[in-house]
């Protein structure tokens, strides 16, 4: 497959090559003069993409060793977040949350700032305490946290090397059961924001941005119990509903019943086929105390979009301290767009969604497909002339750059869709 996932990306690499040992990973990276890592292709953008070769991590021997005394897991990167729930599920651990789908590399997702749902949950990189990778020469090398450019290495957009190795932190098992409600209205989200959001340990809300918010999706934790029937004039959905109308409910998670994390915090099912597929999808982060005014002017271009859009999701990330994190030094609301694969309607689509959501300055998230022009990635964040700098400084002949980060990140050109 010479795609991304969604079909909506052909990468223009001269080759893509599956090591299948650390020695033979080492000899490719010193070995060719443009190198990008690829992990399960869930990236809408040409982030990953090189005119080199590209290189799959998935094939490196498996590695998954759980540390109890230092409650962490040494994991090797091709390695999904789904595999590596199971195994640590037989021994009693788990990871804090997840990403909606399951399927995706732990490493690809580390390195964009992937994340999940909750108002005291961080991204999936702010587990992440040591990351080991191969340099531009072919050597190995490790930072930690505690290390002066640790903090800058994590949301790395695969820009400082290639992850081999990811030590991420874990905590003992627990249970978690998931509710859906159908028909918020967008008063009672208004006044009900912060309660709403709060109302379980992973909150996400789904809508197309017209009459009401469609679904609220509550997931608790270890007893607390779902919210009472009735969310605020929300009704709880006595059988389990997708996100996409005709979307297949076999897919979904388990719904009130209480099971283990892994099981119950992604949207879908380990075993399932995710989401939609033929798609491309977009997301912002704003500003928590934004959430209001964003939501205000997503609703007055609603039903511009619902040509295009399947549907939108809305989340809230914790703040961390990544650079590149969305979430970096501030608590977040991640609007997330989910669209028909039609590159041209999407394209004016988001042009309308980035005009409405640019004032309340909002970042993109790394994988998902965004056109910001000039000057705004600088703005909204501000360690990204560090991170060049950082980049400049660890891979000085720019083996791990590529076309997206010299438009992006430099010189913040705009783009088209592949």
């Amino acid at each position: 497959m010479t795609s991304n996932w969604a079909g909506s990306h052909t990468y223009a690499a001269s080759a893509v090559v599956r090591p299948t040992s650390l020695a033979e990973l080492c000899d490719v990276v010193a070995g060719n003069d443009q190198v990008r890592a690829l992990g399960t292709r869930h990236s809408f953008t040409a982030l990953p993409d090189t005119t080199g070769v590209l290189v799959e991590v998935a094939g490196l021997p498996e590695l998954i060793e759980v540390d109890p005394a230092t409650r962490t897991v040494s994991v090797s990167a091709g390695v999904t977040y789904g595999r590596l729930a199971e195994h640590l599920a037989r021994d009693g651990w788990a990871l804090t949350n997840f990403a909606s789908l399951p399927h995706i590399g732990i490493a690809g997702a580390v390195a964009t700032g992937t994340h999940g749902s909750g108002d005291g949950n961080q991204c999936l990189s702010a587990s992440v305490t040591a990351l080991d990778m191969i340099g531009p020469e072919g050597r190995l090398w490790t930072t930690a946290r505690g290390d002066a450019d640790f903090a800058g290495s994590v949301v790395s957009l695969g820009a400082l090397g290639v992850v081999h190795r990811l030590t991420l932190r874990i905590e003992p098992a627990y249970d978690v059961v998931g509710t859906q409600f159908t028909g918020l209205s967008w008063a009672s989200l208004d006044r009900h924001l912060d309660e709403i959001m709060s109302a379980g340990y992973s909150v996400s809300l789904f809508t197309r941005w017209t009459d009401e918010v469609d679904q609220v999706w509550v997931k608790s934790r270890d007893g607390e119990g779902p919210p009472p029937d009735g969310l605020f004039g929300a009704i709880e959905s006595r059988t389990t509903v997708h996100m996409l109308p005709g979307g297949d409910a076999g897919a979904v998670t388990v719904q009130r019943e209480p099971g283990p994390s892994h099981e119950r915090l992604p949207h879908f099912r380990w075993e399932a086929t995710p989401s939609h597929g033929e798609e491309i999808q977009s997301e912002y982060f704003v500003p928590r105390g934004h959430a209001r005014q964003a939501i205000d002017a997503l609703r007055r271009i609603g039903r511009q979009l619902t040509s295009v859009l399947l549907t939108s999701e809305v989340r809230t990330v914790a703040a961390d301290d990544l650079w590149l994190s969305g979430a970096y030094d501030q608590d977040v609301v991640a609007f997330h767009f989910t669209w028909a694969r039609r590159p041209d309607d999407v394209h004016a689509a988001v042009d309308l969604v980035e005009d409405a959501l640019m004032p309340l300055r909002a970042r993109p998230h790394w994988g998902k497909y965004f056109s910001f022009g000039p000057g705004v990635l600088d703005q909204v964040h501000p360690q990204l002339s560090s991170f060049v700098d950082l980049a400049r400084r660890v891979d000085p002949g720019g083996k791990f750059w590529n076309d997206f980060l010299q438009h992006r990140v430099v010189n913040k050109r705009c783009g088209a869709i592949s």
